[in-house]
């Protein structure tokens, strides 16, 4: 039900929709300026661009899911480049003045819509919530607030926390359902949109230490399908205790793609105790509105 009075002027109209047997009962009581005066006309009747204006207001799951198999009207309709745009532009997606190409406006809006950090606790204001400890050395891992003993500012100033290891393999992670995440099947497997991977590390300024991180895409049973693990970074002693940022993206990586696992730790090379190893904070995995794969419009069911 949409109610009005809307954008079209004088006229007050409620829409009700109802779908039996793949056909479409639809009825729109449309309230003329005399309170007496009503009349009954189909839906589909009305103009395209008020059908349209109508489907802007329409949340986009419900469009895909419960709007789009009622009628041919209105599944051409809702496939049209220009609404998708439209929600874009309304959810500030883009702008008037976006030149970038877009293969594919309705994959770019749910991307974007979906469009966020998927690791929880990444900087530590949590303590260690939502993180395993896979291995928990030494003097076990440990928060501490920024900069530190013998440590620098982070370069953003929103981030306060870190995570600090010990004098062994200290090593935590995350495994992230992408289907619990919003993402289906069909979205994963035809576009397969890039996966961004970031994390920060630092040393004390008076102690050396030994960074490590693991990122696997896997499928549904835990297959791995693509990785990225560089070899460990070993910093000496007597450092500038800076902070040092990795990144990786995953690109046109194989279907199947259901879970990312992200690990990440170290330890200090002195063997002191305490908390001397890299610190890590402001992990992220996000999924990127960018596609390498651009194959033909597929009727998406999110």
């Amino acid at each position: 039900m949409f109610p009005g009075p809307g954008p079209w002027g004088s006229v007050g109209s409620t829409f009700l929709v109802r779908a039996h047997d793949h056909c479409c009962f639809l009825q729109a009581c449309v309230c003329t300026s005399s309170p007496a005066t009503m009349a009954l006309v189909s839906i589909n009747q009305l103009p395209e661009n008020i059908l349209l204006e109508v489907f802007m207001h329409v949340p986009a799951r419900q469009l895909l899911r419960n709007c789009r198999p009622v009628c041919c009207l209105w599944r051409d309709l809702i496939d049209l480049v220009s609404l998708w745009k439209r929600k874009c532009l309304r959810e500030g997606y883009v702008t008037e003045d976006w030149d970038q190409p877009v293969a594919d406006w309705k994959v770019f809006y749910f991307l974007c819509s979906l469009r966020r950090n998927l690791l929880r606790n990444p900087c530590a204001e949590e303590d260690m919530r939502s993180w395993n400890i896979d291995s928990n050395g030494g003097d076990q891992w440990k928060v501490e607030s920024l900069p530190g003993a013998h440590g620098i500012d982070f370069p953003d100033s929103k981030v306060k926390k870190y995570f600090v290891t010990s004098y062994d393999m200290c090593l935590k992670s995350q495994l992230i359902d992408l289907k619990a995440e919003g993402y289906w099947e069909e979205l994963l497997d035809k576009f397969r949109p890039d996966i961004e991977v970031k994390d920060w590390f630092a040393a004390r300024a008076d102690c050396g230490c030994t960074y490590h991180i693991r990122v696997k895409l896997t499928s549904a049973d835990y297959l791995v399908l693509a990785s990225f693990e560089p070899p460990p970074v070993t910093i000496h002693q007597w450092n500038d205790a800076k902070w040092t940022e990795v990144s990786h993206t995953f690109s046109d990586y194989p279907p199947g793609v259901r879970h990312i696992l992200f690990q990440h730790g170290g330890k200090d090379t002195q063997f002191w105790a305490g908390w001397y190893g890299p610190r890590v904070t402001n992990s992220s995995v996000i999924i990127s509105h960018r596609v390498t794969r651009n194959p033909p419009p597929a009727v998406a069911q999110p």
